[in-house]
């Protein structure tokens, strides 16, 4: 009878593993997330059965906004130690940022039950049933005859009066003009407000173009023309402004394509915005927009730019960006040849650019199909699709964006929703690059902006990389009030 082997268990070399996880955290504390992850993993491989190292990476995907890494990694925790309360604190706090407030909550009550007089829990327990309270409150009271119409049917910005003591930019005789805008760009810059005639006014002028904009933009370069693309501002005001130092304020001349995210998280979002929307109004072949994910009202309540609208001007105005926001075009295609979107591709082959345009816009951003995708889908380095990092959208590879491409007689997918070191990054062989904007992200990344220039009629993209510039001290998320402490 042949003797049985029996193999032992491969050694854990708890020693190593710990050097590791301390060497992450520094990481971590030095803003160095991605670095942080890298050493977290390490020390997962050597010790997957220690519930801290899964909770601290978990933590870190948070920072790097990849919440549905972040709540598998939770779980991982959650699953080596049920008692581990820090594995619940960061799940809850991973649904909380993707504004899954009932899971959250579900999350938050466990780690009252292990530790029933932790006043952080308490906290995160309250503020997450007051915004489900306040959901279902909105939900109830929304009559049938508010979601038809619009807030702009009722407005009429003609029955503001200036005051005589206002002494900030002015629209005389109901015309956008160039004088206006660079005046209110200066009084921003001075931190100073515009009166809220003149932003109302900038709002439905915005709000006219939009609606008569199509779902699919295409724009049409000349040969010898140029044009710009700048990836996510995030409420980044005087970042904003050094783009315009540096490639020239939009015109006709100089035309601009902002791809989504102008706000949130930054607490300049309303000075980003209306300055934006101006340049629209200004020139509406000037400048073009796209949305992002976080132009929805679910992640303006979080993140910030709601609570920014309400403290600078009112209720009404928040609910007009509101619905300014679900105009805004879904995609751009330049020349025929450059496809521009904010997030990325789709979780199906065969998707069309005649379904893009079909696509009903004029809604808040679903959790799933093609305008979700849109807005949230990420690149991966490998071929075929990956459940999404952040837990919503669609993680595609190489030879997904080919055959977009392909099918659609396209040369090149541009894309932003995503910090990059530089600014921007090339993936899929170059056939798709993502432009990010807002350099030292939230002020403490610490990353390049960067900003895409083509040239008509090769269209071969040329890139500009900046450092950010100095602003008044004001902390990112200043006007997310307690959410902001929920999501530390």
């Amino acid at each position: 009878m042949a003797a049985q082997v029996v193999e032992e268990a491969p050694a854990v070399d708890v020693a190593k593993a710990e050097e590791l996880k301390a060497a992450a955290n520094a990481a971590f504390q030095a803003h160095k997330f991605a670095s942080a992850l890298n050493l977290y993993t390490q020390a997962i491989e050597l010790n997957p059965k220690n519930a801290v190292y899964w909770a601290n990476r978990a933590f870190a995907h948070t920072k790097m906004e990849s919440y549905g890494s972040s709540i598998e990694d939770a779980t991982m925790a959650i699953e080596v130690d049920s008692k581990y309360i820090k594995g619940y604190y960061r799940r809850g706090t991973a649904y909380l940022a993707l504004g899954k407030f009932v899971k959250a909550l579900k999350d938050f009550r466990q780690v009252q039950r292990i530790v029933p007089k932790d006043p952080d829990a308490l906290k995160k327990v309250r503020e997450c049933e007051k915004a489900i309270t306040k959901a279902k409150f909105e939900e109830a009271i929304a009559t049938e005859d508010e979601k038809k119409h619009s807030v702009a049917d009722s407005l009429d910005y003609h029955t503001i009066v200036v005051d005589d003591s206002y002494q900030g930019a002015r629209i005389e005789e109901d015309n956008i003009t160039l004088d206006f805008v660079t005046k209110m760009i200066d009084d921003f810059k001075q931190q100073r407000s515009v009166h809220t005639r003149y932003a109302f006014q900038i709002l439905l002028k915005t709000r006219e173009l939009l609606l008569a904009t199509p779902t699919l933009v295409h724009i049409a370069i000349p040969d010898g023309g140029h044009f710009t693309v700048c990836g996510d501002i995030h409420g980044q005001y005087y970042d904003l402004l050094n783009i315009f130092k540096l490639n020239g304020l939009p015109s006709k001349e100089n035309p601009y394509l902002f791809n989504g995210d102008f706000v949130d998280r930054g607490s300049f979002s309303v000075e980003v915005i209306l300055t934006l929307f101006a340049f629209k109004c200004l020139y509406p072949t000037g400048l073009y927009l796209s949305r992002g994910n976080h132009e929805s009202k679910s992640m303006n309540k979080i993140y910030g730019f709601e609570g920014e609208v309400n403290a600078k001007f009112n209720e009404t105005m928040n609910k007009l960006f509101t619905e300014i926001f679900c105009c805004l075009p879904l995609a751009n295609v330049l020349n025929n040849k450059v496809f521009v979107v904010h997030g990325g591709l789709f979780s199906s082959d065969g998707v069309k650019l005649s379904d893009i345009a079909a696509i009903d816009r004029f809604r808040e951003p679903p959790d799933e199909g093609l305008m979700c995708e849109l807005l949230w889908s990420d690149p991966h380095p490998g071929t075929g699709r990956a459940p999404s990092k952040r837990g919503v959208g669609v993680a595609f590879g190489s030879d997904v964006t080919h055959r977009f491409l392909e099918d659609n007689n396209l040369e090149l997918v541009v894309r932003s929703h995503e910090v990059k070191d530089e600014g921007y990054e090339l993936d899929h062989g170059g056939k798709l690059i993502t432009v990010f904007s807002a350099p030292n992200y939230c002020d403490q990344m610490g990353n390049k902006g960067a900003f895409i220039r083509f040239q008509a009629p090769d269209m071969k993209p040329q890139f500009t990389k900046f450092s950010s510039v100095w602003h008044p001290n004001v902390r990112p998320m200043q006007y997310a009030n307690n959410f902001f402490s929920l999501l530390a």
